[in-house]
């Protein structure tokens, strides 16, 4: 029976560590806001990845229909994708960790100094595994009515933001530009 204690323990242990890392990993990723840190950033979300989920879901707002089709209106087709084309590389160009740290920055009081915490408003409303390798976070920020979900994939031994799901609001003015 003693012979079986060390190796409990080392189970117990690995499985304490697995179920505590992508909770460390969302404090690392809050700190790295808090202390505009972007190579930290960098190496926490998977940009990519997040900039093609976002590109989706604005294409999945969808442009209203403008109408009965004619067959003078043979450029509305070319006109959508050049219109995707355009959004998209406004997309690639604002999601970045340093554009993400400015909108942290710019959302504090002009009185405040610098060193003081950025990004504090926004509180975990709720995290837990969606799958082995998926973890699943909502974040509330002030302001916003509906919140705003990540979620991590555990990739070589590594938590990283691999997808973002922003507030519909957000996503339409992000829509427009």
């Amino acid at each position: 029976m003693r012979a079986k204690w060390p190796l409990l323990a080392t189970v117990l242990s690995v499985g304490v560590a697995y179920v505590a890392y992508p909770y460390v990993t969302l404090y690392r990723l809050g700190s790295a806001i808090q202390s505009a840190d972007a190579v930290t950033l960098e190496t926490l979300v998977d940009w990519p990845a997040v900039r093609e989920g976002i590109k989706e879901d604005i294409c999945d707002l969808g442009t209203p229909d403008p109408g009965p089709k004619t067959a003078a209106a043979a450029l509305p087709p070319f006109g959508s994708s050049f219109m995707r084309g355009i959004r998209s590389s406004s997309i690639d160009k604002s999601v970045t960790p340093q554009a993400l740290l400015a909108a942290a920055t710019s959302t504090l009081p002009a009185k405040q100094p610098p060193q003081s915490p950025q990004g504090a408003d926004v509180h975990v409303s709720w995290a837990f595994f969606g799958s082995p390798t998926t973890f699943l976070v909502s974040l509330q920020a002030p302001g916003q009515p509906d919140p705003i979900k990540l979620e991590l994939d555990l990739q070589n031994g590594e938590w990283r933001v691999q997808r973002v799901w922003l507030p519909a609001d957000l996503l339409a003015a992000g829509s427009r530009t």
